[in-house]
């Protein structure tokens, strides 16, 4: 059983109440979803006028006029109009004993002798109550519940018409007809309000959905904005790169090769950016077919670390692993690496790949040394922290561990635990 909420025991234990509480089991009162709070106490202010003008009312004609015994009389009259309080909340069962009680009065008057103008087999407060009640029943219950309500008393009204003692005639089908009025007048209520609540809770989803999709397009905007900001300054500095060597008299082969190394990171990461940006702009756009990078790419992201001035040592792992497990190693070591060049230019790094002996995870090990005391310092003081933050969601993405900190000695570590397995991704 699904359970909702928690009560507080007498002992100062908690206990889980199950989700059949005594909300779930009180039905709601009509008209209970009004804003309105008069609108909200109306039905309740009807039934009560009705039974108390209708229950003296009731015993006086049916004594009276009828001459119907005064026992009787009283006992017909509370079963009559008393349940129509509870036809605020439950008017099915209402409607059961009213009616029932309205065609035991009709064959309770078959045994006395009432002048011939006066109504039979439903005197007029009878109809009034019924009316009332086959309203309340409009706005509570279904199509089918209020065509099989007017059937039963459609068909009570006109059995009885057999044993009228006077003859039959048109008046004597008079609640069938009000009730009926009734009945459809409170079904057409129902559904009006069924349907503006429905169309008030399509309004609030496409209003959420306008606001998800300007939120969208608003990242598009900012992406395609840092694309042109970030993509104009890599392009000078590639065609920098590439002109090195015609702008510059007896270039030695070392400097010209680390010109070559920085126009083709520069254009790599260009295309990369190309790539994502096509991704944010349109669903349909999926911008170039160039496989994403695994763990056979992160030896070039070391290559292009050793030329940036570092010493990095790398163990490469040559085992088949998900695209998603390749795609997190290789971001992690790609942030790793960006952090040491950043926070440590120059510090030895040690990069290595391993899968467990069962083979069910890949370790990602990213360690770097105290950095050597250079006048300059590092690159960056201070950071956002936004890398570990991804990395650790990249990691969460496919269900592994990472650990990330400061060593003894003044280096840092990263440390990825990634599952290899279907059982583990799930």
């Amino acid at each position: 059983m699904r359970l909702s909420g928690r009560r507080r025991a007498a002992h100062g234990a908690d206990r889980l109440v199950p989700v059949t509480s005594v909300e779930e089991e009180r039905p709601r009162a009509l008209l209970a979803g009004a804003s309105r709070r008069w609108v909200r106490l109306l039905p309740w202010g009807v039934a009560f006028v009705l039974c108390v003008a209708l229950l003296p009312t009731t015993i006086q004609v049916l004594t009276a006029d009828y001459g119907l015994n005064g026992g009787l009389a009283s006992a017909l009259a509370v079963a009559q109009t008393a349940p129509l309080l509870l036809a605020v909340v439950r008017p099915l069962q209402a409607w059961y004993v009213i009616f029932a009680a309205d065609v035991a009065g009709a064959l309770a008057l078959l045994t006395v002798d009432f002048e011939e103008r006066l109504l039979w087999p439903f005197p007029p407060m009878e109809i009034v109550g019924y009316v009332g009640l086959c309203l309340a029943l409009g706005l509570r219950e279904r199509r089918r519940t209020l065509l099989l309500v007017w059937l039963a008393t459609a068909g009570a009204n006109v059995g009885l018409g057999f044993v009228a003692p006077h003859g039959s005639s048109a008046k004597d089908l008079l609640l069938t007809i009000l009730g009926g009025v009734a009945l459809l007048l409170g079904g057409a209520l129902r559904e009006r309000n069924e349907v503006q609540r429905r169309l008030v809770e399509q309004e609030t989803i496409s209003e959420a959905e306008r606001g998800r999709r300007t939120l969208l397009e608003e990242r598009a905007r900012i992406a395609r904005e840092l694309h042109d900001v970030v993509a104009h300054h890599m392009s000078v500095i590639t065609v920098q790169a590439d002109t090195a060597e015609y702008r510059l008299d007896r270039m030695p082969p070392d400097v010209r090769e680390e010109f070559t190394s920085i126009a083709a990171t520069a254009r790599e990461s260009l295309g990369e950016m190309r790539r994502l940006l096509g991704v944010l702009r349109n669903e349909e756009a999926h911008g170039e077919l160039v496989p994403q990078p695994g763990l056979t790419q992160i030896g070039q992201l070391v290559e292009a670390t050793a030329r940036a001035g570092g010493t990095v040592e790398f163990t490469p792992c040559d085992a088949e692993v998900p695209e998603a497990v390749g795609l997190s190693a290789y971001r992690i070591v790609q942030e790793a690496l960006a952090n040491v060049v950043r926070h440590a230019p120059g510090a030895p790094t040690h990069v290595s790949l391993s899968v467990s002996e069962d083979g069910d995870r890949l370790t990602v090990l990213v360690i770097n040394d105290p950095p050597p005391e250079l006048p300059a310092g590092p690159l960056e003081v201070g950071g956002t922290g936004h890398g570990l933050v991804g990395m650790r969601e990249r990691v969460r993405l496919v269900g592994g561990t990472l650990d990330v900190g400061p060593l003894p000695d003044g280096g840092f570590r990263v440390a990825a635990q990634l599952p290899l397995t279907e059982k583990d991704f799930t």
